[in-house]
């Protein structure tokens, strides 16, 4: 964060160095030279900003609905059935397999 604030000031004062100097040598004409393109090409820039927010797919429009098939609600309906009662438990249909290797109980912990 330090080192992007540096070049930030870095730039702004070198930025400001060519202007005090470029309006001694030249004069103020100069700097009516100089920030015209600078100002134009920003006024293009927002045109083309606020242009690309005003396209069909754009940010502004809304997005046709889709209806949801029946076997989809189904599931869904489901789901907001099970999600109705924080408190229970939620089964998953998971179950434990034994393995086919030799264990020893002794080497293991009561509760791990």
């Amino acid at each position: 964060m330090i080192r992007h604030a540096l070049i930030f000031w870095i730039a702004v004062s070198l930025a400001v160095l060519g202007l005090v100097t470029g309006i001694m040598d030249y004069g103020l004409g100069w700097l009516f030279w100089t920030l015209l393109p600078t100002l134009l090409l920003c006024a293009l820039l927002i045109y083309a900003y606020r242009l690309t927010l005003k396209t069909p797919n754009g940010p502004g429009r809304s997005r046709p609905k889709v209806k949801p098939s029946q076997k989809t609600m189904a599931k869904v309906a489901g789901v907001r059935k099970t999600q109705a009662a924080p408190g229970k438990r939620k089964t998953y249909p998971f179950q434990v397999i034994e393995g086919s290797k030799g264990k020893n109980d002794e080497h293991l912990p009561k509760y791990h």
